[in-house]
């Protein structure tokens, strides 16, 4: 069976044929075409086989061809994780973002270089996609996280300086005392509406599986009250609609402390009704109430008793559904309940107007949020100013400790409120669905377009990637221009990295492969200290000299091991004639005749024009010349 004839089949035949082998069937065409051609390579029954064979169309197959190692075959040659590997060199390679080139002076590889024990080598299918063709590891271990890290972060390389933030007219100050969806204390990929009474998520059609989550500017800690929620509609996507997502929409409404996670429900003291007929708490789940539909309204009520004691209760469409969670006194301790929402491809409203009615009647002695007076309400969040904000950006290698300091820090300086922006904090917003290829790189391509809508919004922000390449780092700084920018490098000796990437591995499950590591080396350049772009410079771990000099280890050794990138050769271009838009038409250029020789089909002369611009009024057209050379008129 080749590569070739089953890229030839349509979307449904390999959905067909994907289902008949009781794999997954959904997916873009190019993950179609790399599960069914990873079937039949992993050694299928010969009934399976035979199935694929019976489907695929005849005829010449592909020169482009990708081959199988087998014994009798040499070692295939090792590039990264992040490179492709050269199945032809007359095919154009579809998606070079990812390929490192050899810095000049590097030490050139023979191709029969020196190859990792163990490592696996990763080739290039369809449309850019990488194809694990050998190791016992490559099909549970897919791409990983520095592949798409590494992949959204050389986009930088051609991108163009962001531009200066231009100083805007000072937007008018929120009332302290009006009752909203605070645009500070939500995801930053939930959008918040004009009025402050509505939200989506903001990038629900390019990235399906996040969740967004939402507070409201104001909490309580006595008293009965409540809020009312509606599910506006349910927004698809053209791939969920044809896929048949399951739980392609979510919607949670509830209440959580001010320090909790956003994610309703995850957290000890988050408390949240699921739409899909459940309660959920501290991530446990329990059947309570009925599924919900467009355009339900949800009640969501908090009794607060004397001694401290609360009962939590929802209501749909003003049908009591039963008490939902009770709290004892010991359990919030005097902290403040605040209205949150959490919501996936769905938009929602909630009922923020003092003056206007409620949807549904709430229960006897329960007054709405928004009715209560100014001094039972307590503001959660305050609106901090751009010259108070700081952003830090972490520097280091994959495994490198970056995650484990950003979260210490966190938790050492907690009045900041820092959020932190990187690939796993985006992963634990994809609460359900989805395969981990398509989770990463969903979560990799979506942490690019959170990080300029944080250069936007004021606040504390931690950006936690590799950033290893210079203009990637230079371009997220100047987009953080008016922030304190302070920018952290982790860099531990080669066995403290040894060590983590041991315990990374053991503890996440996450294998990074060796040539990616090799290949990010190459890449990685160290900070500098530049008074315009940062404001504070940090090495946690090894020195500036100390880790210069490593890295310079690092780069030789990566640089004897992988082999060089060939680039492909370029296509023969061939030159059009040119157009004479100066000189007259080309019936009246005169041609030079006299020349011995030059109509000599033997001879490599070529006749020469006279080209006369067209403002020579003075020149007679219709003078020739005779065999002899002498010029005569007609």
């Amino acid at each position: 069976m080749k590569l070739a004839d089953i890229k030839k089949l349509k979307v449904a035949e390999l959905r067909s044929k994907l289902t008949e082998l009781g794999l997954d069937s959904r997916g873009l065409k190019a993950e179609l075409v790399d599960r069914l051609w990873s079937a039949s390579q992993s050694g299928q029954s010969p009934e399976h086989v035979e199935l694929l064979e019976d489907s695929l169309p005849s005829g010449p197959t592909e020169s482009a061809e990708v081959q199988v190692p087998t014994e009798s075959s040499s070692p295939p040659v090792v590039e990264c994780a992040a490179a492709l590997c050269e199945v032809d060199r007359s095919r154009a390679y579809t998606d070079t973002a990812t390929q490192t080139e050899l810095e000049p002076g590097s030490p050139a590889v023979s191709p029969g270089s020196e190859r990792l024990p163990g490592s696996d080598t990763v080739c290039q299918a369809e449309g850019g996609q990488l194809e694990p063709t050998g190791g016992p590891l490559s099909e549970e271990m897919g791409r990983g996280r520095a592949f798409y890290e590494f992949k959204e972060e050389i986009r930088y390389k051609r991108s163009k300086s962001p531009q200066p933030p231009q100083d805007k007219e000072e937007e008018e100050e929120w009332d302290e005392d009006k009752v909203r969806l605070d645009p500070y204390g939500c995801h930053l990929h939930f959008e918040v509406g004009s009025d402050g009474s509505c939200g989506q998520p903001r990038y629900w059609d390019r990235f399906p599986l996040l969740w967004s989550g939402c507070r409201l500017t104001h909490g309580v800690r006595q008293g009965r009250v409540g809020f009312e929620v509606r599910l506006e509609r349910k927004l698809f996507t053209v791939e969920s609609e044809d896929q048949e997502v399951k739980d392609s929409y979510g919607l949670r409404v509830g209440w959580s402390v001010g320090n909790s996670s956003l994610l309703l429900g995850e957290d000890e003291l988050s408390y949240a009704y699921d739409g899909c007929g459940q309660k959920v708490s501290g991530g446990n789940t329990e059947e309570y109430g009925e599924p919900l539909s467009e355009g339900d309204i949800i009640g969501c009520y908090a009794s607060f008793s004397t001694d401290g004691a609360v009962e939590l209760f929802f209501h749909k469409n003003s049908r009591f559904l039963g008490r939902a969670f009770y709290l004892s006194p010991s359990v919030l301790r005097g902290r403040v309940l605040v209205p949150h929402v959490l919501c996936k491809n769905c938009s929602v409203r909630l009922l923020l107007d003092p003056v206007t009615p409620q949807w549904y009647p709430g229960p006897p002695e329960f007054t709405p949020l928004t009715a209560l007076p100014a001094g039972q309400r307590v503001r959660a969040t305050s609106a901090p100013s751009r010259p108070q904000c700081e952003v830090v950006m972490m520097v280091g290698l994959p495994g490198s400790g970056k995650s484990f300091w950003a979260q210490t820090h966190m938790k050492q300086y907690p009045e900041k409120k820092y959020r932190l922006l990187g690939t796993e904090d985006l992963l634990t917003c994809m609460l359900s669905g989805g395969q981990r290829d398509s989770r990463l790189q969903q979560a990799s391509q979506c942490l690019t377009d959170l990080i300029k809508a944080a250069a936007k919004t004021p606040g504390n922000y931690i950006l936690d990637q590799c950033n290893v390449l210079f203009s990637a780092r230079r371009h997220k700084l100047q987009l953080f221009a008016g922030f304190r920018r302070r920018v952290v490098v982790v860099f531990p000796s080669t066995d403290e990295w040894k060590r983590r990437l041991s315990q990374r591995r053991m503890s996440d499950g996450e294998h990074i492969p060796e040539t990616a590591l090799l290949k990010l080396q190459v890449s990685c350049s160290l900070p500098e200290r530049q008074p315009e772009l940062m404001e504070e410079l940090e090495y946690a771990e090894l020195p500036q000299e100390q880790a210069h000099i490593l890295l310079t280890e690092y780069k030789e050794e990566a640089h004897r091991l992988l082999p060089p990138v060939i680039k492909p050769d370029k296509k023969p271009r061939w030159c059009k004639k040119r157009r004479h838009l100066l000189g007259p038409p080309p019936s009246n250029r005169m041609q030079w005749t006299a020349v011995p020789g030059w109509a000599d089909p033997r001879s490599n002369m070529q006749p020469r024009h006279w080209n006369l611009p067209y403002q020579q009024q003075n020149y007679d057209y219709n003078r020739t010349f005779a065999s002899g050379g002498s010029q005569s008129y007609s």
